[in-house]
């Protein structure tokens, strides 16, 4: 059966069969096999997958055996921390500051990140440098919002945090490559993006942010955590409302 993620894949990159196969010094041939179904060894399935920016189990679902992506995706797993606040606060800068393709925030409020203007000034140089910075704030009238707000004891506080953060936020708001949406779902994590580095921050129940625990996530060949997380981050993303339309 023919490979169509491959295929679509490899168009949706601007590429060839032939430039693919030139990038990985290969038979022009093998990719065509691949494409029309074969699977390559898995040396090359690692190559095609890091050439085209996606993972090996999107393009051959079959190849790796449970117990291989439950391996890889334990080693994925960089750090755990118990609570927020614990999380050195130089790690957030520096898991930013390591972006070379993109960056991306998704939170109803993040406040502890607005509020900070070293973070802010690395959203800037990061976007200068051709960094796509996107960021995910909660819309502060939407039903969601008013819920963690009383879930978390705070009520209508959720809603001002995220109105205070829109503020602290103006200066970025007009930079060229970054690009601000308001959403409206559950967030069951706050998930905050260095390319293929993730601080996963989970929410519990009558608990807050700051006090629950946080993934520090690094994506690793084979494994499907980070890609999990990422999948959801787009979702809410097509969903969400550009800032300046709400």
């Amino acid at each position: 059966m023919p490979n169509e993620r491959l295929r679509t894949t490899i168009l949706e990159k601007g590429l060839t069969p032939v430039e693919l196969a030139a990038a990985l010094n290969v038979d022009p041939k093998s990719v065509e096999r691949w494409i029309s179904g074969r699977t390559p060894y898995r040396r090359h399935r690692y190559a095609v997958a890091a050439k085209l920016g996606v993972d090996e189990a999107y393009l051959w679902p079959d190849a790796l055996t449970r117990d291989q992506v439950a391996s890889a995706s334990e080693s994925e797993i960089v750090n755990v921390y118990p609570h927020r606040w614990t999380v050195p606060s130089e790690l957030w800068r520096n898991v930013f500051t390591n972006a070379e393709r993109e960056i991306g925030v998704l939170v109803y409020s993040g406040f502890f990140l607005a509020e900070d203007a070293g973070v802010q000034r690395v959203f800037r140089k990061k976007a200068d440098e051709g960094v796509r910075v996107r960021i995910l704030l909660g819309d502060p009238d939407s039903p969601s919002v008013s819920q963690r707000g009383k879930d978390e004891g705070v009520d209508d506080a959720m809603a001002a945090k995220i109105r205070n953060a829109l503020v602290l936020y103006r200066p970025l708001r007009d930079v060229d490559g970054i690009e601000f949406r308001l959403h409206d779902t559950v967030l069951y994590n706050s998930i905050y993006q260095s390319d293929d580095q993730l601080l996963v921050n989970t929410h519990i129940y009558k608990t807050p942010a700051t006090s629950s625990p946080v993934l520090h996530l690094r994506r690793v060949a084979g494994g499907d955590m980070v890609s999990t997380y990422l999948e959801s981050f787009e979702k809410v993303w097509d969903e969400a409302r550009p800032l300046d339309e709400a």
